[in-house]
């Protein structure tokens, strides 16, 4: 890595430190002082339920693409896959990376994009562009919500990696901005469409598991030595576990939970209460790699172990939500759903459904594949194949391209990606507050009440 870049990245995180101490209730634990109407994200909001929109149909889908690293290098290779698209520009912070998805959009046999280097706001000189319809963004957290946001203003649609936001106030600022311009801001959750996923939504709307109750959900991944490897998230990420306690990553295991219980769609998050264990994973690992006395074993790093939060929703289902990234452990995300009739769950995957299944056994997903697995991964398999963490970020891409291309409402929209998002908030300040139950800002100020289910089925 050259010493010019990482210079570029600590500028980033010197921004991002000020910037999100400022909102933070972490910040409140460190003594900084900040106004009660800051920390509770209490500016004025608008009252009135927000009005859908469709955007009308397009030939062809023009993207522009922020952030091209290892993240959004595969978002690249997959849109190339995909009909009626064209990369027109793509931009990040280092130069090479930059010519390195040129030259793939070139050798998929499509004009060379335009390349965005001269500075980490490049970007916004990418969406003063008429000749993009949608604007990608796989950046540091950081930038998720000024990219989204220069992206809307400019009239283009705009898509985000997780989380969208890191702030109430971010996630705020993204759904105001999409309702003033018309214009869609669309959280990329891949794991919304892993086949697990799809198939246990696929049993709920078929009504197998009853009347949903209960979930567990999660981001269970050692990422020690991503943190510490120097390059990469290790640039920006471990900057979050050292000034920041709570779930900071919620949405891998919660966007699919939020799916099969209608979250935005005739349910809502009501509210949530979080702690976090002792924190001493970083610590000890830094300590037997770099020595006892390094800068990283000597580092505080604000960041409980596990974060373990629940959220109590309008209907009165519970849902769990861990973050667990500091220890040794086996990858997880849980991928539990309990209803009235019946039980699936992940890691292993395995469910038990009443009067079907063997009493007090559970059974593996194999004869039930047979008869429920979801049309997407029926009908789109071989071409997902390859497309990145097992083909659900190929069809994360596939389905938000085929909404524009035809015309149809997107599976996420920005409320999902807000209310999802909020959860990092939340948990800090519930966890600074020992525990005291958040409630959650209703996104959609009530339209979530008439608006209907989810399916994913109109392919």
């Amino acid at each position: 890595m050259k010493n010019k870049e990482i210079d570029k990245v600590k500028t980033q995180d010197q921004k991002f430190s000020r910037r999100y101490f400022l909102k933070s209730t972490t910040a409140v634990g460190l003594g900084i002082t900040v106004g009660s109407s800051e920390l509770l994200g209490s500016k004025k909001r608008p009252k009135q339920p927000p009005v859908k929109f469709v955007a009308k149909p397009m030939e062809k889908v023009r993207i522009g693409f922020v952030g091209v690293g290892l993240q959004g290098t595969s978002h690249v290779r997959n849109l190339l896959r995909i009909d009626n698209i064209e990369i027109k520009a793509v931009g990040d912070i280092v130069e090479w990376k930059v010519r390195r998805s040129q030259k793939l959009v070139q050798e998929a046999g499509f004009p060379e994009p335009d390349g965005y280097f001269r500075s980490e706001t490049d970007f916004e000189r990418m969406c003063e562009r008429d000749d993009i319809d949608l604007i990608m963004t796989a950046t540091p957290w950081l930038w998720h919500v000024p990219v989204c946001v220069a992206a809307m203003k400019s009239g283009k649609h705009a898509a985000t990696e997780v989380p969208a936001a890191v702030s109430l106030d971010e996630c705020w600022e993204l759904v105001k901005t999409s309702e003033k311009t018309k214009r869609y801001c669309v959280q990329l959750e891949n794991c919304c469409y892993s086949n697990r996923s799809l198939f246990t939504l696929n049993l709920v709307r078929k009504g197998l598991l009853g009347e949903l109750v209960n979930a567990s959900c999660g981001y269970l991944h050692d990422l020690r030595v991503i943190k510490f490897n120097g390059k990469d998230e290790a640039l920006w990420r471990t900057a979050h576990s050292i000034r920041r306690n709570g779930n900071l990553y919620p949405t891998h295991g919660l966007g699919p939970v939020t799916e099969v219980m209608n979250i935005n769609r005739g349910n809502q998050f009501d509210y949530l209460v979080s702690m976090s264990s002792k924190g001493k994973g970083l610590n000890l690992y830094c300590k037997e790699k770099f020595g006892p006395d390094s800068p990283e074993a000597r580092q505080i790093y604000a960041l409980g172990d596990v974060n373990t939060s629940l959220i109590r929703t309008k209907d009165n289902c519970t849902i769990t939500v861990i973050h667990d990234t500091n220890l040794p452990r086996p990858y997880s995300r849980v991928d539990m759903i309990q209803g009235t009739k019946g039980i699936i769950q992940g890691y292993p995957d395995q469910l038990h459904i009443e009067g079907m299944s063997p009493p007090h056994r559970w059974e593996p997903f194999d004869k039930y594949m047979i008869e429920y697995e979801h049309t997407l991964w029926k009908n789109l398999r071989e071409r997902a194949r390859g497309g990145g963490h097992g083909g659900m970020d190929y069809l994360e891409d596939y389905r938000l391209i085929e909404a524009l291309l035809k015309g149809r409402y997107p599976d996420m929209d920005v409320y999902d990606a807000a209310a999802w998002s909020a959860v990092s908030e939340l948990s800090e300040r519930s966890v600074t507050k020992k525990g005291k139950p958040m409630e959650f800002p209703d996104f959609t100020r009530g339209a979530w009440r008439a608006n209907k289910p989810i399916f994913i089925t109109d392919i």
